[in-house]
């Protein structure tokens, strides 16, 4: 489990092809130093499992599922990427409740830059705006982030200089793609209140 807590902007160091997969090379100089293999690391939101670290430098492989539904298929090396390691259970829940289980991809549709944050526009695919809610949590590219304002195809949200500074939501552009993780409660709920009165969603 993560928190959507970014720790620090690293860097797709390099991409090896596999059948039906990739293995990542990423580098980050908080998260890499002492990672064990089978430890979490959420990469732009998205949990992978570490296969070897050395150095500031950790692999980790991204099956094809995970390549086609998020936005770690189209990234090239040189690319940064935010990076959290799993939660501890003695830690402060500093964000909100985020798996790493992304549930699909936004686009960014707009900036609008003020005197002290920026808002920033995001497309909701097909079927996830129903989880959204003004004031709510969603996680975009693994960072917590609080909904300012929802329609049915669209949100945004206002990110502070230390957000745009720290992650990757500072370097992204109208047209570039992020993933989006809508808050877990928001499904529970659903699934429940559709046993309880007949209509379970599928």
């Amino acid at each position: 489990m993560f928190t959507g807590i970014v720790e620090e902007l690293g860097e797709l160091a390099g991409v090896e092809a596999l059948p039906d997969a990739a293995r990542f090379s990423i580098r980050g100089a908080t998260v890499a130093p002492g990672a064990r293999h089978g430890e979490s690391i959420a990469v732009n939101g998205v949990c992978l499992t570490v296969v070897d670290a050395e150095g500031e430098t950790f692999t980790a492989d991204v099956m094809k599922e995970t390549l086609d539904r998020s936005s770690l298929g189209a990234l090239t090396p040189g690319t940064r990427v935010n990076l959290e390691r799993a939660v501890r259970a003695d830690q402060r829940l500093g964000g909100h409740i985020v798996q790493g289980h992304v549930d699909g991809t936004g686009e960014i549709l707009a900036r609008e830059p003020a005197e002290h944050w920026e808002v920033v526009r995001i497309s909701l695919p097909p079927g996830l705006g129903r989880y959204v809610v003004e004031k709510g949590s969603i996680a975009v590219d693994g960072v917590s982030l609080t909904v300012m304002s929802v329609e049915e195809d669209r949100f945004a949200v206002s990110l502070i200089p230390t957000t745009l500074r720290l992650t990757t939501l500072g370097l992204k552009r109208p047209g570039d793609p992020v993933n989006l993780e809508v808050d877990v409660i928001a499904k529970y709920v659903e699934k429940l209140v559709g046993a309880h009165t007949g209509s379970a969603a599928r």
